[in-house]
């Protein structure tokens, strides 16, 4: 089949080096499979509206035509305006592996856990803030200090911070606030008993393909493994097995890399990620990860080719 590996990655962005590591186990993976597959970079994308007609060019000439795309979105600010062409492409019958709306929703923080709620999924206390004046009282609902405070578009351990008093509360917020690029802000429970440790499970096709236990180096309370955090193999109960098939379900992804907490109360969603690394996963469980996304791909293509025909 012939693929194409969507990267939102620039070249020129810092954090371009590691998540190059990603595609290479897609690509080859794909390879390694027989397919053809190619990857396109996002920024030399454009898409063109007018007299009645929608299209997407890439470096000047008509997108090429693929079996299925599997988008790698990396954007953080302005998600909606960076991945248009996703949209621009799934309304031109493109086969997208993780779609238009459900990545954007799930790249807004503040939105999964919305989704969480309604569905009956539970989640650490968060309120959003925007005002000093009301920081008083979002502490107080949250369990009081210490709390976790968070950009609403992140990723990689970039924009969160545990904050110990008050005081220090305003003062990072101060600075997020000057950084970030918006005013809302969350202001999260702090899971005491999860002692810097989290789960991340790897959802493909509705089906859990790996899991492990990540844990922060000492000093620092972020367990992502891009902010130095270590893997390792963890046995996932049943009920975290079951949260997070309907933890992506419910955001309606294809593949997703669902972080869960230990906590007093049971598992908690600590996010739900459309984008999730590859890279330290298949490292600490040896499975072939980026073989499964793409046995999904053209499986999924096959599919929806079929219900064409009819």
């Amino acid at each position: 089949m012939k693929l194409c590996l969507l990267s939102f990655i620039r070249n020129k962005n810092v954090a371009a080096r590691k998540t190059n590591d990603d595609e290479k186990l897609i690509m080859d993976a794909a390879r390694r499979m027989g397919h053809k597959i190619t990857l396109i970079r996002a920024e030399k994308c454009h898409t063109y509206c007018g007299h009645r007609q929608l299209q997407v060019f890439y470096n000047n000439k008509p997108f090429p035509k693929f079996d299925a795309i599997i988008p790698r979105v990396s954007a953080l600010g302005k998600v909606h305006l960076e991945c248009i062409m996703m949209k621009h492409l799934e309304l031109l019958g493109h086969t997208l592996v993780n779609r238009y709306y459900p990545c954007i929703n799930a790249k807004n923080k503040l939105r999964t856990l919305e989704k969480m709620v309604l569905n009956n999924i539970l989640v650490p206390k968060t309120i959003s803030v925007t005002r000093n004046e009301y920081l008083d009282e979002a502490i107080t609902r949250v369990g009081g200090v210490p709390v976790v405070l968070k950009t609403p578009f992140g990723s990689l351990g970039v924009g969160v911070a545990i904050v110990e008093s008050k005081r220090s509360l305003q003062s990072s917020l101060d600075i997020f606030w000057g950084s970030s690029g918006t005013r809302h802000m969350l202001i999260q429970e702090y899971i005491k008993e999860s002692n810097g440790k989290d789960i991340r499970v790897f959802v493909v096709g509705g089906k859990i393909v790996a899991a492990m236990e990540r844990t922060a180096q000492e000093g620092d309370f972020r367990s992502n493994i891009n902010a130095g955090g270590a893997g390792a193999t963890v046995e996932l109960t049943y009920e975290e097995k079951k949260m997070a098939l309907k933890a992506t379900k419910v955001m309606k992804l294809q593949i997703s890399g669902v972080d869960i907490l230990r906590s007093d109360k049971g598992p908690l969603i600590m996010e739900v990620n459309c984008n999730p690394g590859l890279k330290g996963i298949t490292e600490v469980t040896g499975l072939d990860i980026g073989g499964e996304i793409v046995k999904f791909a053209v499986g999924f293509a096959k599919r929806q080719k079929a219900i064409r025909k009819k």
